[in-house]
């Protein structure tokens, strides 16, 4: 199971190279990546309430250990229905405001069947939070806060996303996401 984790971390670290830092979706992850500062946690939850269980001790663990700045939990196992996903999120936020952890913790969502509500599964643009798993992304309020501070329009981040996707078209994004799904294959043998 340790190497399996190992495997799904791998990946997810790759995925994070070559798309989220490497197309500069998200201009704040390559520092916090080049320090270590991210915690992976693969989860093996089968049922919903566990799934946010594991949330909540992801919040708990950040708690307790400023050394971390950010989470990635993985979902190898769950939530791999999108619609579910999203019912989840939505949740799941409302257990985090519950848990007094409103304005201290942010969540991101990324899922490999991510659809934005105003476009359809072959929009380039979906690309910008597909990953190889679904996962929840725990980010530091307050670092994000100040990430944001010395950043220039940050607005127009999810824009400029969508924009880069799609003038890079559907195909270089799929192959992008598939390339991360072959990196596994590669670090079994």
């Amino acid at each position: 199971m340790v190497e399996y984790n190992e495997n799904i971390i791998a990946q997810t670290k790759h995925w994070l190279e070559q798309v989220v830092i490497g197309l500069n979706f998200c201009p704040f992850a390559r520092p916090v990546f080049e320090q270590g500062k991210i915690h992976y946690q693969v989860s093996d939850a089968q049922s919903l309430e566990c799934c946010l269980e594991d949330l909540i001790a992801e919040a708990e663990r950040l708690d307790k250990h400023s050394e971390i700045e950010t989470t990635l939990l993985i979902y190898e196992k769950a939530l791999a229905d999108f619609d579910d996903f999203l019912d989840a999120v939505e949740i799941a936020n409302d257990l985090m405001d519950e848990q007094g952890y409103t304005g201290v913790y942010q969540l991101a969502s990324f899922h490999p069947d991510y659809c934005f509500a105003d476009s359809d599964e072959n929009d380039p643009a979906d690309y910008t939070n597909r990953s190889p798993y679904p996962m929840l992304h725990l980010i530091r309020e307050h670092s994000m806060e100040q990430a944001l501070a010395h950043y220039k329009n940050p607005e127009k981040i999810p824009e400029t996303n969508v924009q880069l996707a799609r003038e890079l078209g559907l195909k270089k994004m799929q192959s992008l996401l598939q390339e991360t799904e072959n990196y596994i294959v590669q670090t079994r043998k």
